[in-house]
């Protein structure tokens, strides 16, 4: 078997879209490829911002790669007719079966972020320095590892507020990354969430390789209103890295989980977009403490109002 690897550059304000073009192609999702630089001393890889973003999917070489590409190639186009931000062509190359499987791994570094946090995936080397918190990750071809500006917001936002001892629930868990960073950092009890069962397997084999499988307790489903009406469910710290509308439309799920001394960290919205989840939220009781911004993309720390 061999496959045939796409890979398109792409300004990050559309990386979204076009990861979701490309899979509903690539039946083992789609690896995103931040742009890097080397730090001075050939240990840290750092995230430019601002600069093309490539994404690459994977087809298998069946007789139907062509026409799959051609469609593939015709939706790029729309998005560019549009007036999308910059969308680049499409470009291709032929990956042996042997190589397939691990041709995506190179995309992927060791990641710095905040003050202690490293995201190792599984595969490369790294020995920590003094004080830093180690997560080591594999986030198979369909997660990323920690390197888009809303995880990147959010991890940070888990950096500055974990407490020993506290339960959290994160809603819309993927890999797994913002979990395993609230229990390294002492978070007694993180109970994680996803609607996606390929996520589900992912962030419980992430939990088991970090050995926090008991502090990390990953579920199948949604944050349905019977479950967030039970004061027992309510949590010191709630973590919502999805989109937008989404967590427009679970606001008040979302604020009823919150403990009364809690906070509600959201993220993965657009600057654009931000009416779509603040609207609702505010409206379900919740108050805007803290907002951090990475290019247009946003994070927004709330509180219930007293």
């Amino acid at each position: 078997m061999q496959w045939l690897e796409l890979t398109v550059q792409t300004h990050p304000e559309a990386v979204e879209s076009v990861s979701e073009l490309l899979s509903g192609y690539s039946r083992d999702g789609v690896v995103i490829e931040e742009p890097y630089e080397l730090s001075d001393d050939g240990q840290e890889y750092r995230i430019l911002v601002n600069k093309p973003v490539q994404v690459h999917a994977y087809l298998p070489m069946d007789g139907t790669e062509e026409e799959k590409k051609q469609e593939i190639a015709r939706g790029l186009w729309h998005f560019t007719s549009l007036g999308a931000h910059f969308v680049g062509e499409l470009h291709s190359r032929v990956v042996d079966e042997e190589d397939w499987a691990n041709a995506w791994k190179d995309y992927y570094h060791v990641t710095h972020i905040g003050q202690r946090l490293v995201i190792r995936p599984s595969w490369r080397e790294y020995t920590p320095k003094e004080n830093e918190v180690v997560l080591t990750l594999d986030p198979g071809m369909a997660f990323g590892t920690g390197v888009h500006p809303t995880t990147r917001m959010c991890l940070e936002r888990v950096e500055q507020l974990v407490q020993p001892g506290m339960r959290i629930l994160d809603v819309g868990t993927g890999s797994g990354i913002l979990a395993l960073a609230a229990a390294k950092l002492g978070a007694t009890h993180i109970d994680a969430i996803d609607n996606s069962s390929v996520a589900v397997e992912s962030s419980k084999a992430n939990a088991e390789m970090n050995d926090l499988q008991e502090q990390i307790n990953v579920v199948l489903g949604v944050l349905d209103e019977a479950e967030a009406t039970n004061k027992a469910n309510q949590y010191d710290l709630v973590l919502a890295n999805i989109i937008a509308h989404i967590i427009g439309s679970i606001a008040p799920q979302l604020a009823q989980v919150v403990a009364p001394h809690g906070l509600l960290v959201v993220s993965g919205i657009i600057e654009a977009r931000r009416p779509d989840a603040e609207g609702p939220l505010l409206a379900a009781g919740l108050e805007l403490v803290e907002e951090t911004k990475i290019d247009d993309w946003l994070a927004l720390t709330y509180r219930k109002r007293a």
